[in-house]
């Protein structure tokens, strides 16, 4: 039985630090995107002002992708957490966190769209 119950606290003890390891690496996506983002936009603007034809409107369409994306990766790391330490204090932040991002991606993806649609271009899905 002792050994049974010392297995189990290792089993999950790995568990716990896996989980820990890889909310890192979503949170670490999650910010590595912003960094793209931030390139992709200043590489277009760049671009843009060299042809001397700076489109900004192409240019925040393409920060709002990595910035959709990177929220996609910091909600899944939050959720994550919540898993790992399922406090009621966690829960209650992670509510917030979610609504919050969730909010923020459903407004960049209708703008994303809309801009598309405005530029005569089709919308991704």
């Amino acid at each position: 039985m002792y050994r049974t119950m010392s297995s189990l606290a290792t089993a999950t003890e790995i568990l716990i630090h896996a989980s820990e390891w890889l909310k890192l690496l979503l949170e670490t996506l999650g910010a590595l995107s912003i960094a793209a983002g931030m390139c992709a936009a200043v590489a277009d603007l760049v671009r843009g002002s060299r042809a001397g034809n700076v489109q900004f409107t192409a240019t925040r369409f393409t920060l709002a992708r990595y910035l959709a994306l990177a929220l996609e990766f910091q909600l899944a790391s939050d959720v994550l957490e919540t898993a790992i330490s399922p406090e009621w204090q966690k829960i209650g932040e992670l509510a917030a966190i979610a609504a919050i991002r969730t909010a923020l991606n459903y407004f960049l993806t209708r703008e994303l769209k809309e801009g598309r649609q405005y530029a005569g271009t089709p919308a991704s899905p």
